[in-house]
């Protein structure tokens, strides 16, 4: 590591024109600059510079040894150019996992919206209902429903959702009624991760309760599939509130004066500091969004 420091160093004082000009430009003493130069010329055993006490000249060593560390300085200044950039303006790839629900919602009309603003952006969604690994799929942020265990993730809650009782529209008489006749007779819908039992509480403005305990009739893996069995009038499931336009008036909510506790939709990223500028900027759109249709 001091090697390269070392010949960073020397390139500097050639194109400052001298030891005290690029300690100035380096910011250090000039002992430390001269320290430098010594070390530099000890280990290769040559002379690269002559000096006098006014006046410096490179050796034909030094000539060809300073077009090479000329251009081990200007790699560096890109790399760190490269990287100042990206860090001002999102550029490059982003991979991003949601839920189906949330992903068709509220991810990708942002990501379109991000697309036309920055065209170096480079996204890549991946949607699934079981959560996968950070580290395996390369995932750069997740957004997700209910905070993680996981210590190894920077985390922040973006916004919340409420789920509703929804079935196809015109299945019931009165589906206003949240009666046990109702419930009891209707098959339940349910995503695999709500497993088979099913125990529900319902509230209304004023604090009154009702509950629902079944067993789940039929279990799907993702979020479309459990909203296309509904919409086929296979039976009733839960649809998030922010998702309810995009389905009227196929479905219609079984008593919309009563609901469920609120679930909170969380940003994840395996960067715990120094987060890119393209998983700042998808984040903080991503609860902009959010909060339009939940509100």
């Amino acid at each position: 590591m001091s090697k390269f420091k070392q010949m960073s160093v020397f390139a500097n004082i050639i194109e400052a024109g001298s030891i005290s000009a690029a300690a100035d430009k380096l910011n250090v003493s000039k002992s430390v600059v001269s320290q430098h130069l010594k070390a530099l010329e000890l280990e290769l055993g040559v002379t690269l510079l002559k000096r006098t006490t006014r006046r410096q000249a490179l050796t034909p060593t030094g000539e060809l040894f300073y077009i090479q560390c000329k251009e081990l300085n200007n790699i560096a200044t890109t790399a760190w150019d490269t990287v100042k950039t990206q860090q001002a303006e999102p550029t490059g790839n982003i991979k991003i996992t949601a839920p189906n629900a949330l992903m068709e919602t509220l991810i990708t009309p942002v990501i379109a919206n991000l697309m036309t603003q920055y065209p170096k952006l480079t996204p890549e969604l991946v949607s699934a209902d079981q959560h996968i690994d950070f580290l395996d799929h390369n995932i750069d942020l997740a957004i997700r429903v209910g905070p993680s265990k996981d210590s190894a993730l920077k985390q922040k809650r973006i916004g919340s959702f409420t789920d509703r009782l929804c079935i196809k529209t015109g299945v019931t008489k009165n589906p206003k009624q949240l009666e046990s006749e109702i419930l009891n007779k209707t098959p339940y819908i349910a995503n695999t991760w709500q497993g088979l039992n099913i125990d529900h509480t319902f509230k209304n403005e004023h604090g009154k309760a009702l509950h629902l305990s079944t067993q789940a009739r039929c279990l799907a893996n993702s979020f479309h599939s459990c909203l296309s069995l509904i919409k086929a009038g296979a039976g009733m499931g839960l649809v998030p509130d922010f998702y309810l336009n995009l389905v009227k008036p196929s479905l219609e909510v079984i008593n919309p004066d009563y609901s469920l506790s609120s679930k909170s939709i969380y940003a994840l990223t395996p960067y715990t500091r120094n987060i890119p500028i393209s998983v700042k900027i998808c984040i903080d759109e991503i609860a902009k969004h959010l909060n339009k249709l939940t509100t």
